[in-house]
């Protein structure tokens, strides 16, 4: 026979709610109307979650939406000359070395963190001279990023020019391979003047390289050069937005050949682009400094490092 709730459980709370149940089935506990109606509205919600989490889901395999192209396909690969820059860029050549104080060639990366390749005193000089003619162009005023080589002298020249712009050596970033100097040969030890050599050749063609050497010291023709310097640029535009990078070589021919490849002059050229020790340029993607333009000013080629 069906069973009810006893009459004790009704004196104790009258405004109960029972249900007439089987024996077969377990008695539940009995709820007041106002938990019977909460449990229904909790019911209610989770019922109509789950239908809108489950049309969401399906809505969303049918109508996936637009994924973002990856920053590095949208920008594409670094080309020169670049059609734009995403930053602002000045170039510095480090102040004189004690090896070329001695007018002697060393451009061997086993010595390039050695003493004797840091700045001589006259090399001093020209790095102070170079910050304060980056303070005058204002190239630090909001911040910058001073990205030296690992070379004794050119780190030197950054930690100067770090000093001088009051700019902290946490924004000192070393570069240890895109930025060593032009690896000469056969030419290492050689005097100086011999550089003529190899730019004659230089302005032949840019794959001619210098005669090798077993010293370990590399020989780099002008399209070596210009594959590195192009992949610091790479990794300076995608790294940064917006900035200002202050580029530190050791040397001439680093900055030459990027110069040369950021606004199009044929490599064979790079010579006209040269940097003394201590020099600072602003790159400028649409110009040439005046005082550097070729005799012919015919300069622009559009397939570096290839041009006729």
């Amino acid at each position: 026979p069906p069973l009810k709730c006893n009459t004790r459980e009704k004196m104790l709370a009258p405004n109960y709610t029972c249900q007439t149940l089987t024996r077969s089935q377990p008695e539940p506990p009995c709820l007041p109307p106002k938990q019977i109606n909460n449990l229904l509205h909790r019911r209610h919600l989770l019922t109509t979650t789950a239908f809108t989490i489950s049309f969401n889901f399906n809505f969303s395999l049918k109508n996936p939406m637009p994924v973002s192209e990856p920053v590095a396909g949208a920008s594409g690969l670094f080309i020169m000359p670049p059609p734009r820059l995403i930053n602002r860029y000045y170039l510095v050549r480090s102040g004189e070395s004690e090896f070329e104080s001695k007018g002697v060639i060393n451009t061997n990366p086993v010595t390039k963190t050695s003493v004797d390749n840091g700045l001589s005193d006259r090399g001093k000089k020209q790095s102070v001279r170079a910050a304060f003619d980056l303070k005058e162009m204002g190239a630090c005023d909001n911040n910058c990023w001073i990205w030296p080589a690992i070379t004794q002298r050119a780190y030197e020249t950054a930690e100067i020019i770090a000093s001088v712009n009051s700019i902290t050596r946490s924004y000192i970033v070393p570069e240890y391979s895109f930025l060593d100097a032009r690896g000469l040969g056969a030419y290492e030890g050689k005097t100086l003047e011999s550089v003529s050599e190899i730019y004659a050749s230089d302005s032949i063609s840019t794959k001619i390289k210098p005669p090798p050497i077993d010293d370990g010291t590399p020989n780099e023709s002008v399209a070596d050069v210009f594959v590195r310097v192009t992949q610091l640029m790479s990794i300076l535009e995608t790294q940064y937005a917006g900035d200002t990078v202050v580029i530190v070589s050791p040397d001439s021919d680093n900055l030459s050949i990027l110069h040369a490849g950021l606004v199009g002059l044929d490599l064979r050229r790079h010579r006209d682009l040269s940097f003394a020790p201590g020099e600072v340029r602003y790159v400028d993607t649409d110009d040439i400094p005046t005082y550097k333009i070729p005799p012919s000013a015919v300069y622009k080629c559009s397939k570096l490092p290839n041009c006729n």
